[in-house]
């Protein structure tokens, strides 16, 4: 049997992620988000991060504009409404149990329609 620890986050719609913080990329005034790693490991990149973090992360409603450079990421919707649009592409929304696959080279605008909270999974390249 193995003695390595199982990581868990559980009650996720519940679970405290820490204080919210202004984002970055927002197009919306006033627009914050929050997070909290549950796991990180696989062999480090070159620079030494870990190649996979997987946690939960939530924001506020509004507009901001996104980049995937480097890695993919997987995402679940947990809770909360958000259209992603990508150029050249029809606009597409998502909700409570969707996933999503944004690759690396991924570029896009997120228009969150109500506070929202999805379980993530990055994979560097």
């Amino acid at each position: 049997m193995t003695r390595t620890r199982t990581r868990a986050a559980h009650d996720t719609a519940a679970a405290d992620l820490g204080p919210h913080a202004a984002k970055p990329t927002a197009r919306t005034a006033g627009m914050t988000e929050a997070a909290r790693a549950v796991w990180s490991g696989g062999s480090p990149n070159a620079g030494g991060e870990p190649r996979i973090e997987t946690g939960l992360w939530e924001c506020t409603p509004g507009v901001f504009t996104a980049a995937r450079e480097g890695y993919t990421e997987i995402c679940t919707i947990l809770s909360g409404r958000v259209t992603l649009e990508v150029e050249g592409e029809d606009p597409e929304e998502f909700g409570p149990g969707d996933v999503m696959v944004m690759p690396s080279g991924w570029t896009g605008v997120w228009r969150v329609h109500e506070p929202l909270r999805k379980h993530y999974t990055t994979i560097l390249d």
